[in-house]
């Protein structure tokens, strides 16, 4: 686990005293001026305290090469900050301007056919372009050495969502520098060789020149998967380098600000190792669009959960995320009434103490111009800004009462989630395309919401060994090392739950040998000698149910072998001539003094939610007792003392839900309180905060 970097908050400015930052993306370079002081009296009038400056600005900042315009930037930060407004300075580098990739086209990046990415949108740049880096640092020094004693700049947005639109680039520099990360990795050939398995199909190299990235191979052919799993990992670290060099030079100059930048975690997200590049950040931000549906709510809490995992549990920026539609779905649903202020309130709730949308003003023209805003099209005199200032006062009110300084209270049970884990099972030739890794950590949180366990979701990296029980869902890649945390964290007491999918491959993406799951197959107690992949088709499975009523998809374990130690606790029931009936489905193990739970094939949110009841009574993990303990969220912040300690409760339904008041009512959107104040109906998409 590498060293991270020491945590630094963006502090308030001189004279006013910390609150939660409050605002979102600005851009006032899309707007005539004498509209710039409109916003500002609007912004202040929602409570907004914080926004986002110059992210897509370099053409405008540098019009062109080596010259630079910083006044209309130094009079719209001037403004801002005499209005008690501070801004977070985008380094300005997310979009080159037409000037340098005219001058230079080798800086775009080339998909993996060899066409050219040209300009026209935003990120068309390659990360490994020493040509792009001259011009970008440039612009970073410069930007830095004009802004270093603004008292108004409180920290530095460091480029934009960095892989949203150029993850991967497969150009000549691209490759090389993949050889060269290969080398550093590596070290021989040989150990190259090695871990791609290329004795398979005669892809042995004789030399790190013979590397290239996994280009065009035809349609319909199978890449090699060691040389893709890695190259996905090449990807990620292309990207950090060339974030640390842009947040190197910033720091360089100004030492005391803190520097940051944008996230993508999502519970579908994986575009690079967020975990990873969070040793690289003084504090997490991340960038969060909800997903439309019944999943809706419980996929903000779980992305939320996550980033609270990636921060260790420091508070961490929501730097984007939508007062209503997006622009950029086939079908962009508006949110419904109470979803704007309950949204954020769930990420307050799990550790973020900055709540910020993309973006401030509704563009009238460009990409993004149906993508809602804080103020949108409709202007002051509307529901979406009303909202706005009603999350606004309940921030404020929040501050107030003490929540700045608490924590994300720990949960009893982890949730693992790896990254890696997800890019080794989008591979084209596995046993099933119907099942990746990123889906089951999400149903396990939900099924564990629906028992009234709120689950801490946290990297594989963090420190999962230590809560009372863990949860590994098809936790595909596990190496030698965390392969020994698992027995060690079992035998010596803790609670295991293991789904299917887990332990297949090591961190080469090579399988362990000798039936599944091989890497930790003598602490979950049971061997496996074949998946059985679960889809309609003519004559094959396409469900295979439960003796205790749930039902697998999508994929399920031929279970051969039980040890003595472990007991069945469900069977799957099957036509016998397909050799399922009968076979294991969940066990329970006993392995020193702790015991791990196995579940034989991929039961979805709904089958967990069925199992879970026996499952965490065999565990010995204590839920709530009431029946309808799974219609409400509940998630605690609380200071090291406890003398400031929060209870968020959320409704996840669309009915009426009733809780009992335990503390006194800080903050409610569409709750009814009874006139005792004892309890409360939080209607659908409502929410309730109280302090106890």
């Amino acid at each position: 686990m590498g060293a991270r970097r020491q945590y630094r908050w963006p502090q308030p400015l001189e004279g006013q005293k910390a609150r939660v930052w409050y605002g979102g993306d600005y851009n006032p370079d899309q707007w005539p001026e004498e509209v710039w002081d409109e916003d500002i009296r609007l912004m202040n009038q929602a409570g907004v305290n914080f926004v986002s400056v110059g992210i897509f600005s370099w053409a405008k900042i540098e019009p062109s090469e080596g010259v630079f315009d910083f006044d209309w930037l130094d009079r719209i930060i001037d403004k801002l900050g005499k209005a008690g407004i501070a801004v977070d300075l985008a380094s300005a580098t997310a979009s080159p301007p037409l000037w340098l990739t005219q001058s230079h086209p080798e800086v775009l990046w080339k998909d993996y056919r060899g066409d050219v990415c040209w300009p026209g949108a935003r990120q068309h740049w390659r990360p490994t372009s020493p040509v792009f880096r001259r011009y970008a640092l440039a612009l970073c020094r410069a930007m830095a050495e004009h802004y270093k004693d603004n008292p108004y700049v409180v920290a530095w947005h460091v480029g934009n969502e960095y892989g949203c639109h150029n993850r991967f680039d497969y150009s000549d520099d691209a490759m090389h520098a993949f050889q060269d990360w290969c080398k550093k990795r590596y070290k021989t050939i040989e150990a190259v060789n090695d871990a791609w398995g290329t004795a398979f199909w005669a892809q042995h190299m004789n030399d790190f020149s013979e590397i290239i990235p996994p280009r065009f191979i035809g349609d319909g052919n199978f890449m090699n998967p060691g040389k893709l799993l890695d190259f996905k990992r090449f990807s990620s670290d292309a990207l950090k380098a060339f974030y640390k060099a842009e947040r190197d030079v910033l720091e360089e100059i100004t030492p005391s600000r803190p520097l940051t930048t944008n996230f993508m975690v999502s519970e579908t997200g994986t575009t690079l190792d967020y975990d990873d590049w969070g040793d690289e950040v003084d504090f997490v931000s991340n960038d969060h669009y909800f997903s439309p549906g019944e999943a809706h709510f419980d996929g903000i809490a779980y992305t939320a959960s996550l980033t609270d995992g990636i921060a260790r549990k420091d508070p961490w920026c929501l730097m984007e995320n939508s007062t209503s539609a997006v622009n950029w779905r086939p079908i962009n649903f508006r949110k419904e009434p109470g979803q704007l202020v309950r949204d954020a309130l769930a990420h307050l709730a799990m550790g973020a103490d900055a709540i910020c949308f993309f973006q401030w003003r509704q563009s009238k023209a460009g990409a993004e111009k149906f993508h809602s805003a804080m103020l949108p099209h409709a202007g002051e005199d509307s529901q979406v800004y009303r909202d706005v200032c009603e999350l606004g006062a309940d921030l404020n009110k929040l501050a107030d009462e003490g929540l700045l300084g608490t924590r994300l209270v720990k949960s009893k049970v982890a949730v693992v989630f790896d990254y890696q884990s997800q890019w080794a099972t989008e591979h084209t030739a596995t046993p099933t395309q119907k099942v990746h890794h990123v889906t089951e950590p999400f149903a396990w949180f939900r099924a564990l919401a629906d028992h009234g366990v709120t689950a801490d979701v946290v990297p594989v990296r963090s420190n999962w060994d230590e809560y009372d029980a863990v949860v590994l869902p098809s936790l595909y890649l596990i190496d030698e090392a965390t392969a020994r945390r698992v027995r060690e964290y079992v035998a010596q007491g803790g609670k295991l739950l293991v789904s299917s999918y887990t332990g297949i491959a090591d961190e080469k993406d090579h399988i362990w040998l000798g039936g599944y799951p091989g890497a930790i197959r003598d602490v979950v107690g049971v061997r496996s000698e074949e998946f059985v992949p679960l889809a309609k088709d003519d004559g094959t499975l396409d469900h295979i149910d439960l003796s205790n009523g749930a039902v697998a998809y999508d994929l399920a374990d031929c279970i051969t072998s039980v040890a003595d130690t472990a007991k069945v606790l469900a069977t799957f029931k099957a036509d016998p001539v397909t050799g399922m009936d009968g076979r294991p489905a969940i066990t329970i193990n006993e392995y020193g003094d702790g015991k791990a739970v196995y579940v034989a094939g991929l039961l979805g949110r709904w089958g967990l939610s069925k199992s879970l009841p026996e499952v965490l009574g065999e565990l010995g993990v204590d839920t709530s007792s009431e029946e309808d303990c799974g219609d409400v969220l509940r998630v605690e912040r609380a200071d090291e003392s406890d003398e400031n300690h929060f209870v968020f409760l959320f409704n996840r339904t669309r009915e009426d839900a009733v809780v009992d008041v335990e503390g006194e009512p800080v903050v409610s959107s569409l709750v009814h309180l009874t006139m005792s104040e004892h309890s409360a109906v939080i209607k659908p998409n409502g929410v309730l905060v109280v302090k106890l």
